[in-house]
């Protein structure tokens, strides 16, 4: 197991725009730190040091300790997070408090593994509608991913959740009955018979017979 990262940070005080700008051209980013019972905390952390985790393989399910000058060490783990658009930098952070062996909902990547015999098939597509999925887990315990085999997916079959085998100590969050992969066969539509060359008769476009038909 990796060593866990100890990431610093200071109590801040302001809390308005300017004071935020400043703090980012400085190098920090404003946090705000909550959960666990105790009363939110809103501190400074660097940059280079909030981007290093999420940059890691884990991403937003690691899980930190936060050392906040005065405050002491806490393990936390992101909650949400706001990048700017443009620079595709990290502004906001919110940073949730964990007690030890607590579980909470965390969504994790779907890696799917194996060449499918019925890939071979002409006109065979793989289709993958779920890319992540909601567990119940011990965030000190969350995998980077889960795993499926799809070796065995036949042309038109499909694997669901209820098909996933996971670790121990992870409750998955999400209907059995959805579907993560499947296997379809597209064939090409027949066309229509086009129609003959000519303009297409439109009725009710025969002149009325009397010539003149306004009104008298």
């Amino acid at each position: 197991m990796a060593e866990k990262i100890t990431v610093k940070a200071e109590v801040r005080s302001g809390r308005g725009k300017g004071d935020s700008r400043r703090m980012r051209v400085a190098g920090q980013v404003p946090v705000v730190v909550y959960g666990a019972g105790g009363n939110s905390v809103a501190a400074s952390a660097a940059l280079s040091d909030l981007a290093a985790i999420l940059r890691t393989d884990s991403g937003v399910n690691t899980v930190f300790s936060l050392d906040i000058a005065g405050e002491g060490v806490t393990d936390v783990i992101f909650q949400d997070r706001q990048i700017d658009p443009v620079r595709g930098r990290l502004i906001h952070a919110d940073l949730r408090r964990l007690l030890k062996g607590e579980k909470i909902e965390m969504m994790v990547p779907i890696h799917l593994t194996g060449d499918p015999e019925g890939l071979k098939e002409d006109a065979a597509v793989l289709s993958q509608a779920l890319r992540e999925i909601k567990v119940l887990v011990d965030p000190a315990n969350t995998p980077d991913f889960i795993e499926v085999d799809i070796t065995d997916l036949a042309s038109g079959h499909s694997i669901h959740v209820s098909d996933l085998k996971v670790g121990k100590g992870i409750e998955i969050h999400e209907a059995p009955e959805t579907v993560i992969a499947s296997l379809v066969t597209v064939r090409e539509s027949e066309l229509e018979p086009q129609l003959e060359s000519g303009e297409p008769e439109v009725a009710g476009t025969e002149p009325a017979e009397g010539g003149d038909d306004s009104a008298e």
